[in-house]
């Protein structure tokens, strides 16, 4: 933004400004001994010069909360330009209807801005007002589906005014778009946990929403990662659903060597293991043979990983000879 308002042939200096004549700017101080001095264009001493002598003056005035726009242009990531803004609003008791088309401009221009999106927030709460969110938030993540700022300004919006009807609609949509958008399955979680809740009914659904939408992309780790949130709140388990048991096994035996498939089984194993419940699918022969493939083969980029699991999976079977052979009681 800055550039192109530094060059705006137009602008005039707020120091050639008949209506400033009454204000003295205040120059930058970065101490006797600045250890890096920023060369800041014309503009922008101008500018900043001028607000840190209305910022010094207490002044809240419509010149006042016109520089801050100046200022904003020039630095919309400086926090106490906002802030000094929101004061001016509050005093002035300005419509903030105007304020709200304002703000958008600035997000469309500077959409991974915190600033930007923390003063919205502001605005909605001082109105009490959230109709205009959801389509805000919605033109955003168009742009950029993984903009931190915009999911985070949608989820408190949705879970302070309760806007939860027609989430579950909009998330499917994106993930349908692209089955690997880790926001879009993270969005869906917080819709289940802060609405839906976690009946069985609700997740048996899931797993099978999560099923199909690993079939079409069975090398996905954003589906593998929520099908584990999910199989959280069933209390069989990772390896107690029979049908996602049974949905794993098929990919494997039909040859599917995803790497996240595998570290899925491996998990199944060290919950068997936990819950000594091991048996003929879930046990440490068992990951131990699928560490192996994936330290050599499958997931060579996090061969120390799997190698470090080996060992342990190593100790555990050793652990249960010795306590078969009845000499442990108890695997310790």
């Amino acid at each position: 933004m800055s550039d192109c308002s530094d060059h705006d042939p137009n602008w005039v200096p707020y120091k050639e400004r008949p209506e400033w004549n009454d204000v003295t700017p205040i120059p930058e101080n970065d101490g006797p001994n600045p250890v890096v001095v920023i060369a800041h264009s014309e503009k922008f001493e101008d500018v900043y010069g001028y607000f840190r002598s209305v910022l010094q003056r207490n002044e809240k005035s419509k010149r006042a909360l016109h520089l801050t726009k100046d200022a904003v242009e020039l630095n919309p990531a400086n926090y106490t330009v906002w802030q000094y803004r929101r004061d001016i609003l509050k005093t002035l008791n300005t419509n903030l209807q105007s304020e709200f088309a304002y703000v958008e401009s600035v997000i469309k221009q500077s959409p991974k801005n915190y600033q930007v999106w923390h003063h919205r927030r502001v605005l909605v709460e001082w109105l009490q007002d959230a109709s205009l969110e959801l389509e805000l938030t919605k033109d955003a993540l168009e742009q950029d589906p993984k903009n931190y700022h915009a999911w985070q300004h949608r989820q408190w919006v949705i879970k302070t005014f309760g806007l939860y009807s027609q989430e579950m609609e909009f998330v499917d949509i994106l993930i349908t778009e692209d089955v690997r958008n880790n926001s879009a399955w993270n969005q869906r979680y917080f819709v289940l946990n802060n609405h839906l809740g976690w009946s069985d009914l609700n997740v048996q659904k899931e797993i099978c929403y999560t099923l199909e939408k690993i079939k079409f992309v069975k090398n996905n780790e954003s589906a593998w990662n929520y099908l584990r949130g999910i199989l959280l709140h069933d209390k069989r388990g990772l390896c107690g659903n029979a049908v996602v048991s049974s949905f794993c096994e098929d990919l494997y035996k039909n040859k599917c060597r995803s790497p996240y498939l595998l570290a899925f089984i491996i998990d199944m194993c060290d919950e068997a293991i936990k819950k000594d419940e091991t048996n003929c699918l879930y046990n440490p022969e068992r990951a131990i043979e699928l560490c192996e493939a994936l330290a050599s083969k499958y997931d060579k980029i996090r061969t120390k990983y799997w190698n470090y699991l080996l060992e342990r999976f190593r100790k555990c079977r050793g652990e249960q000879i010795i306590n078969s052979n009845g000499l442990m009681d108890e695997i310790e």
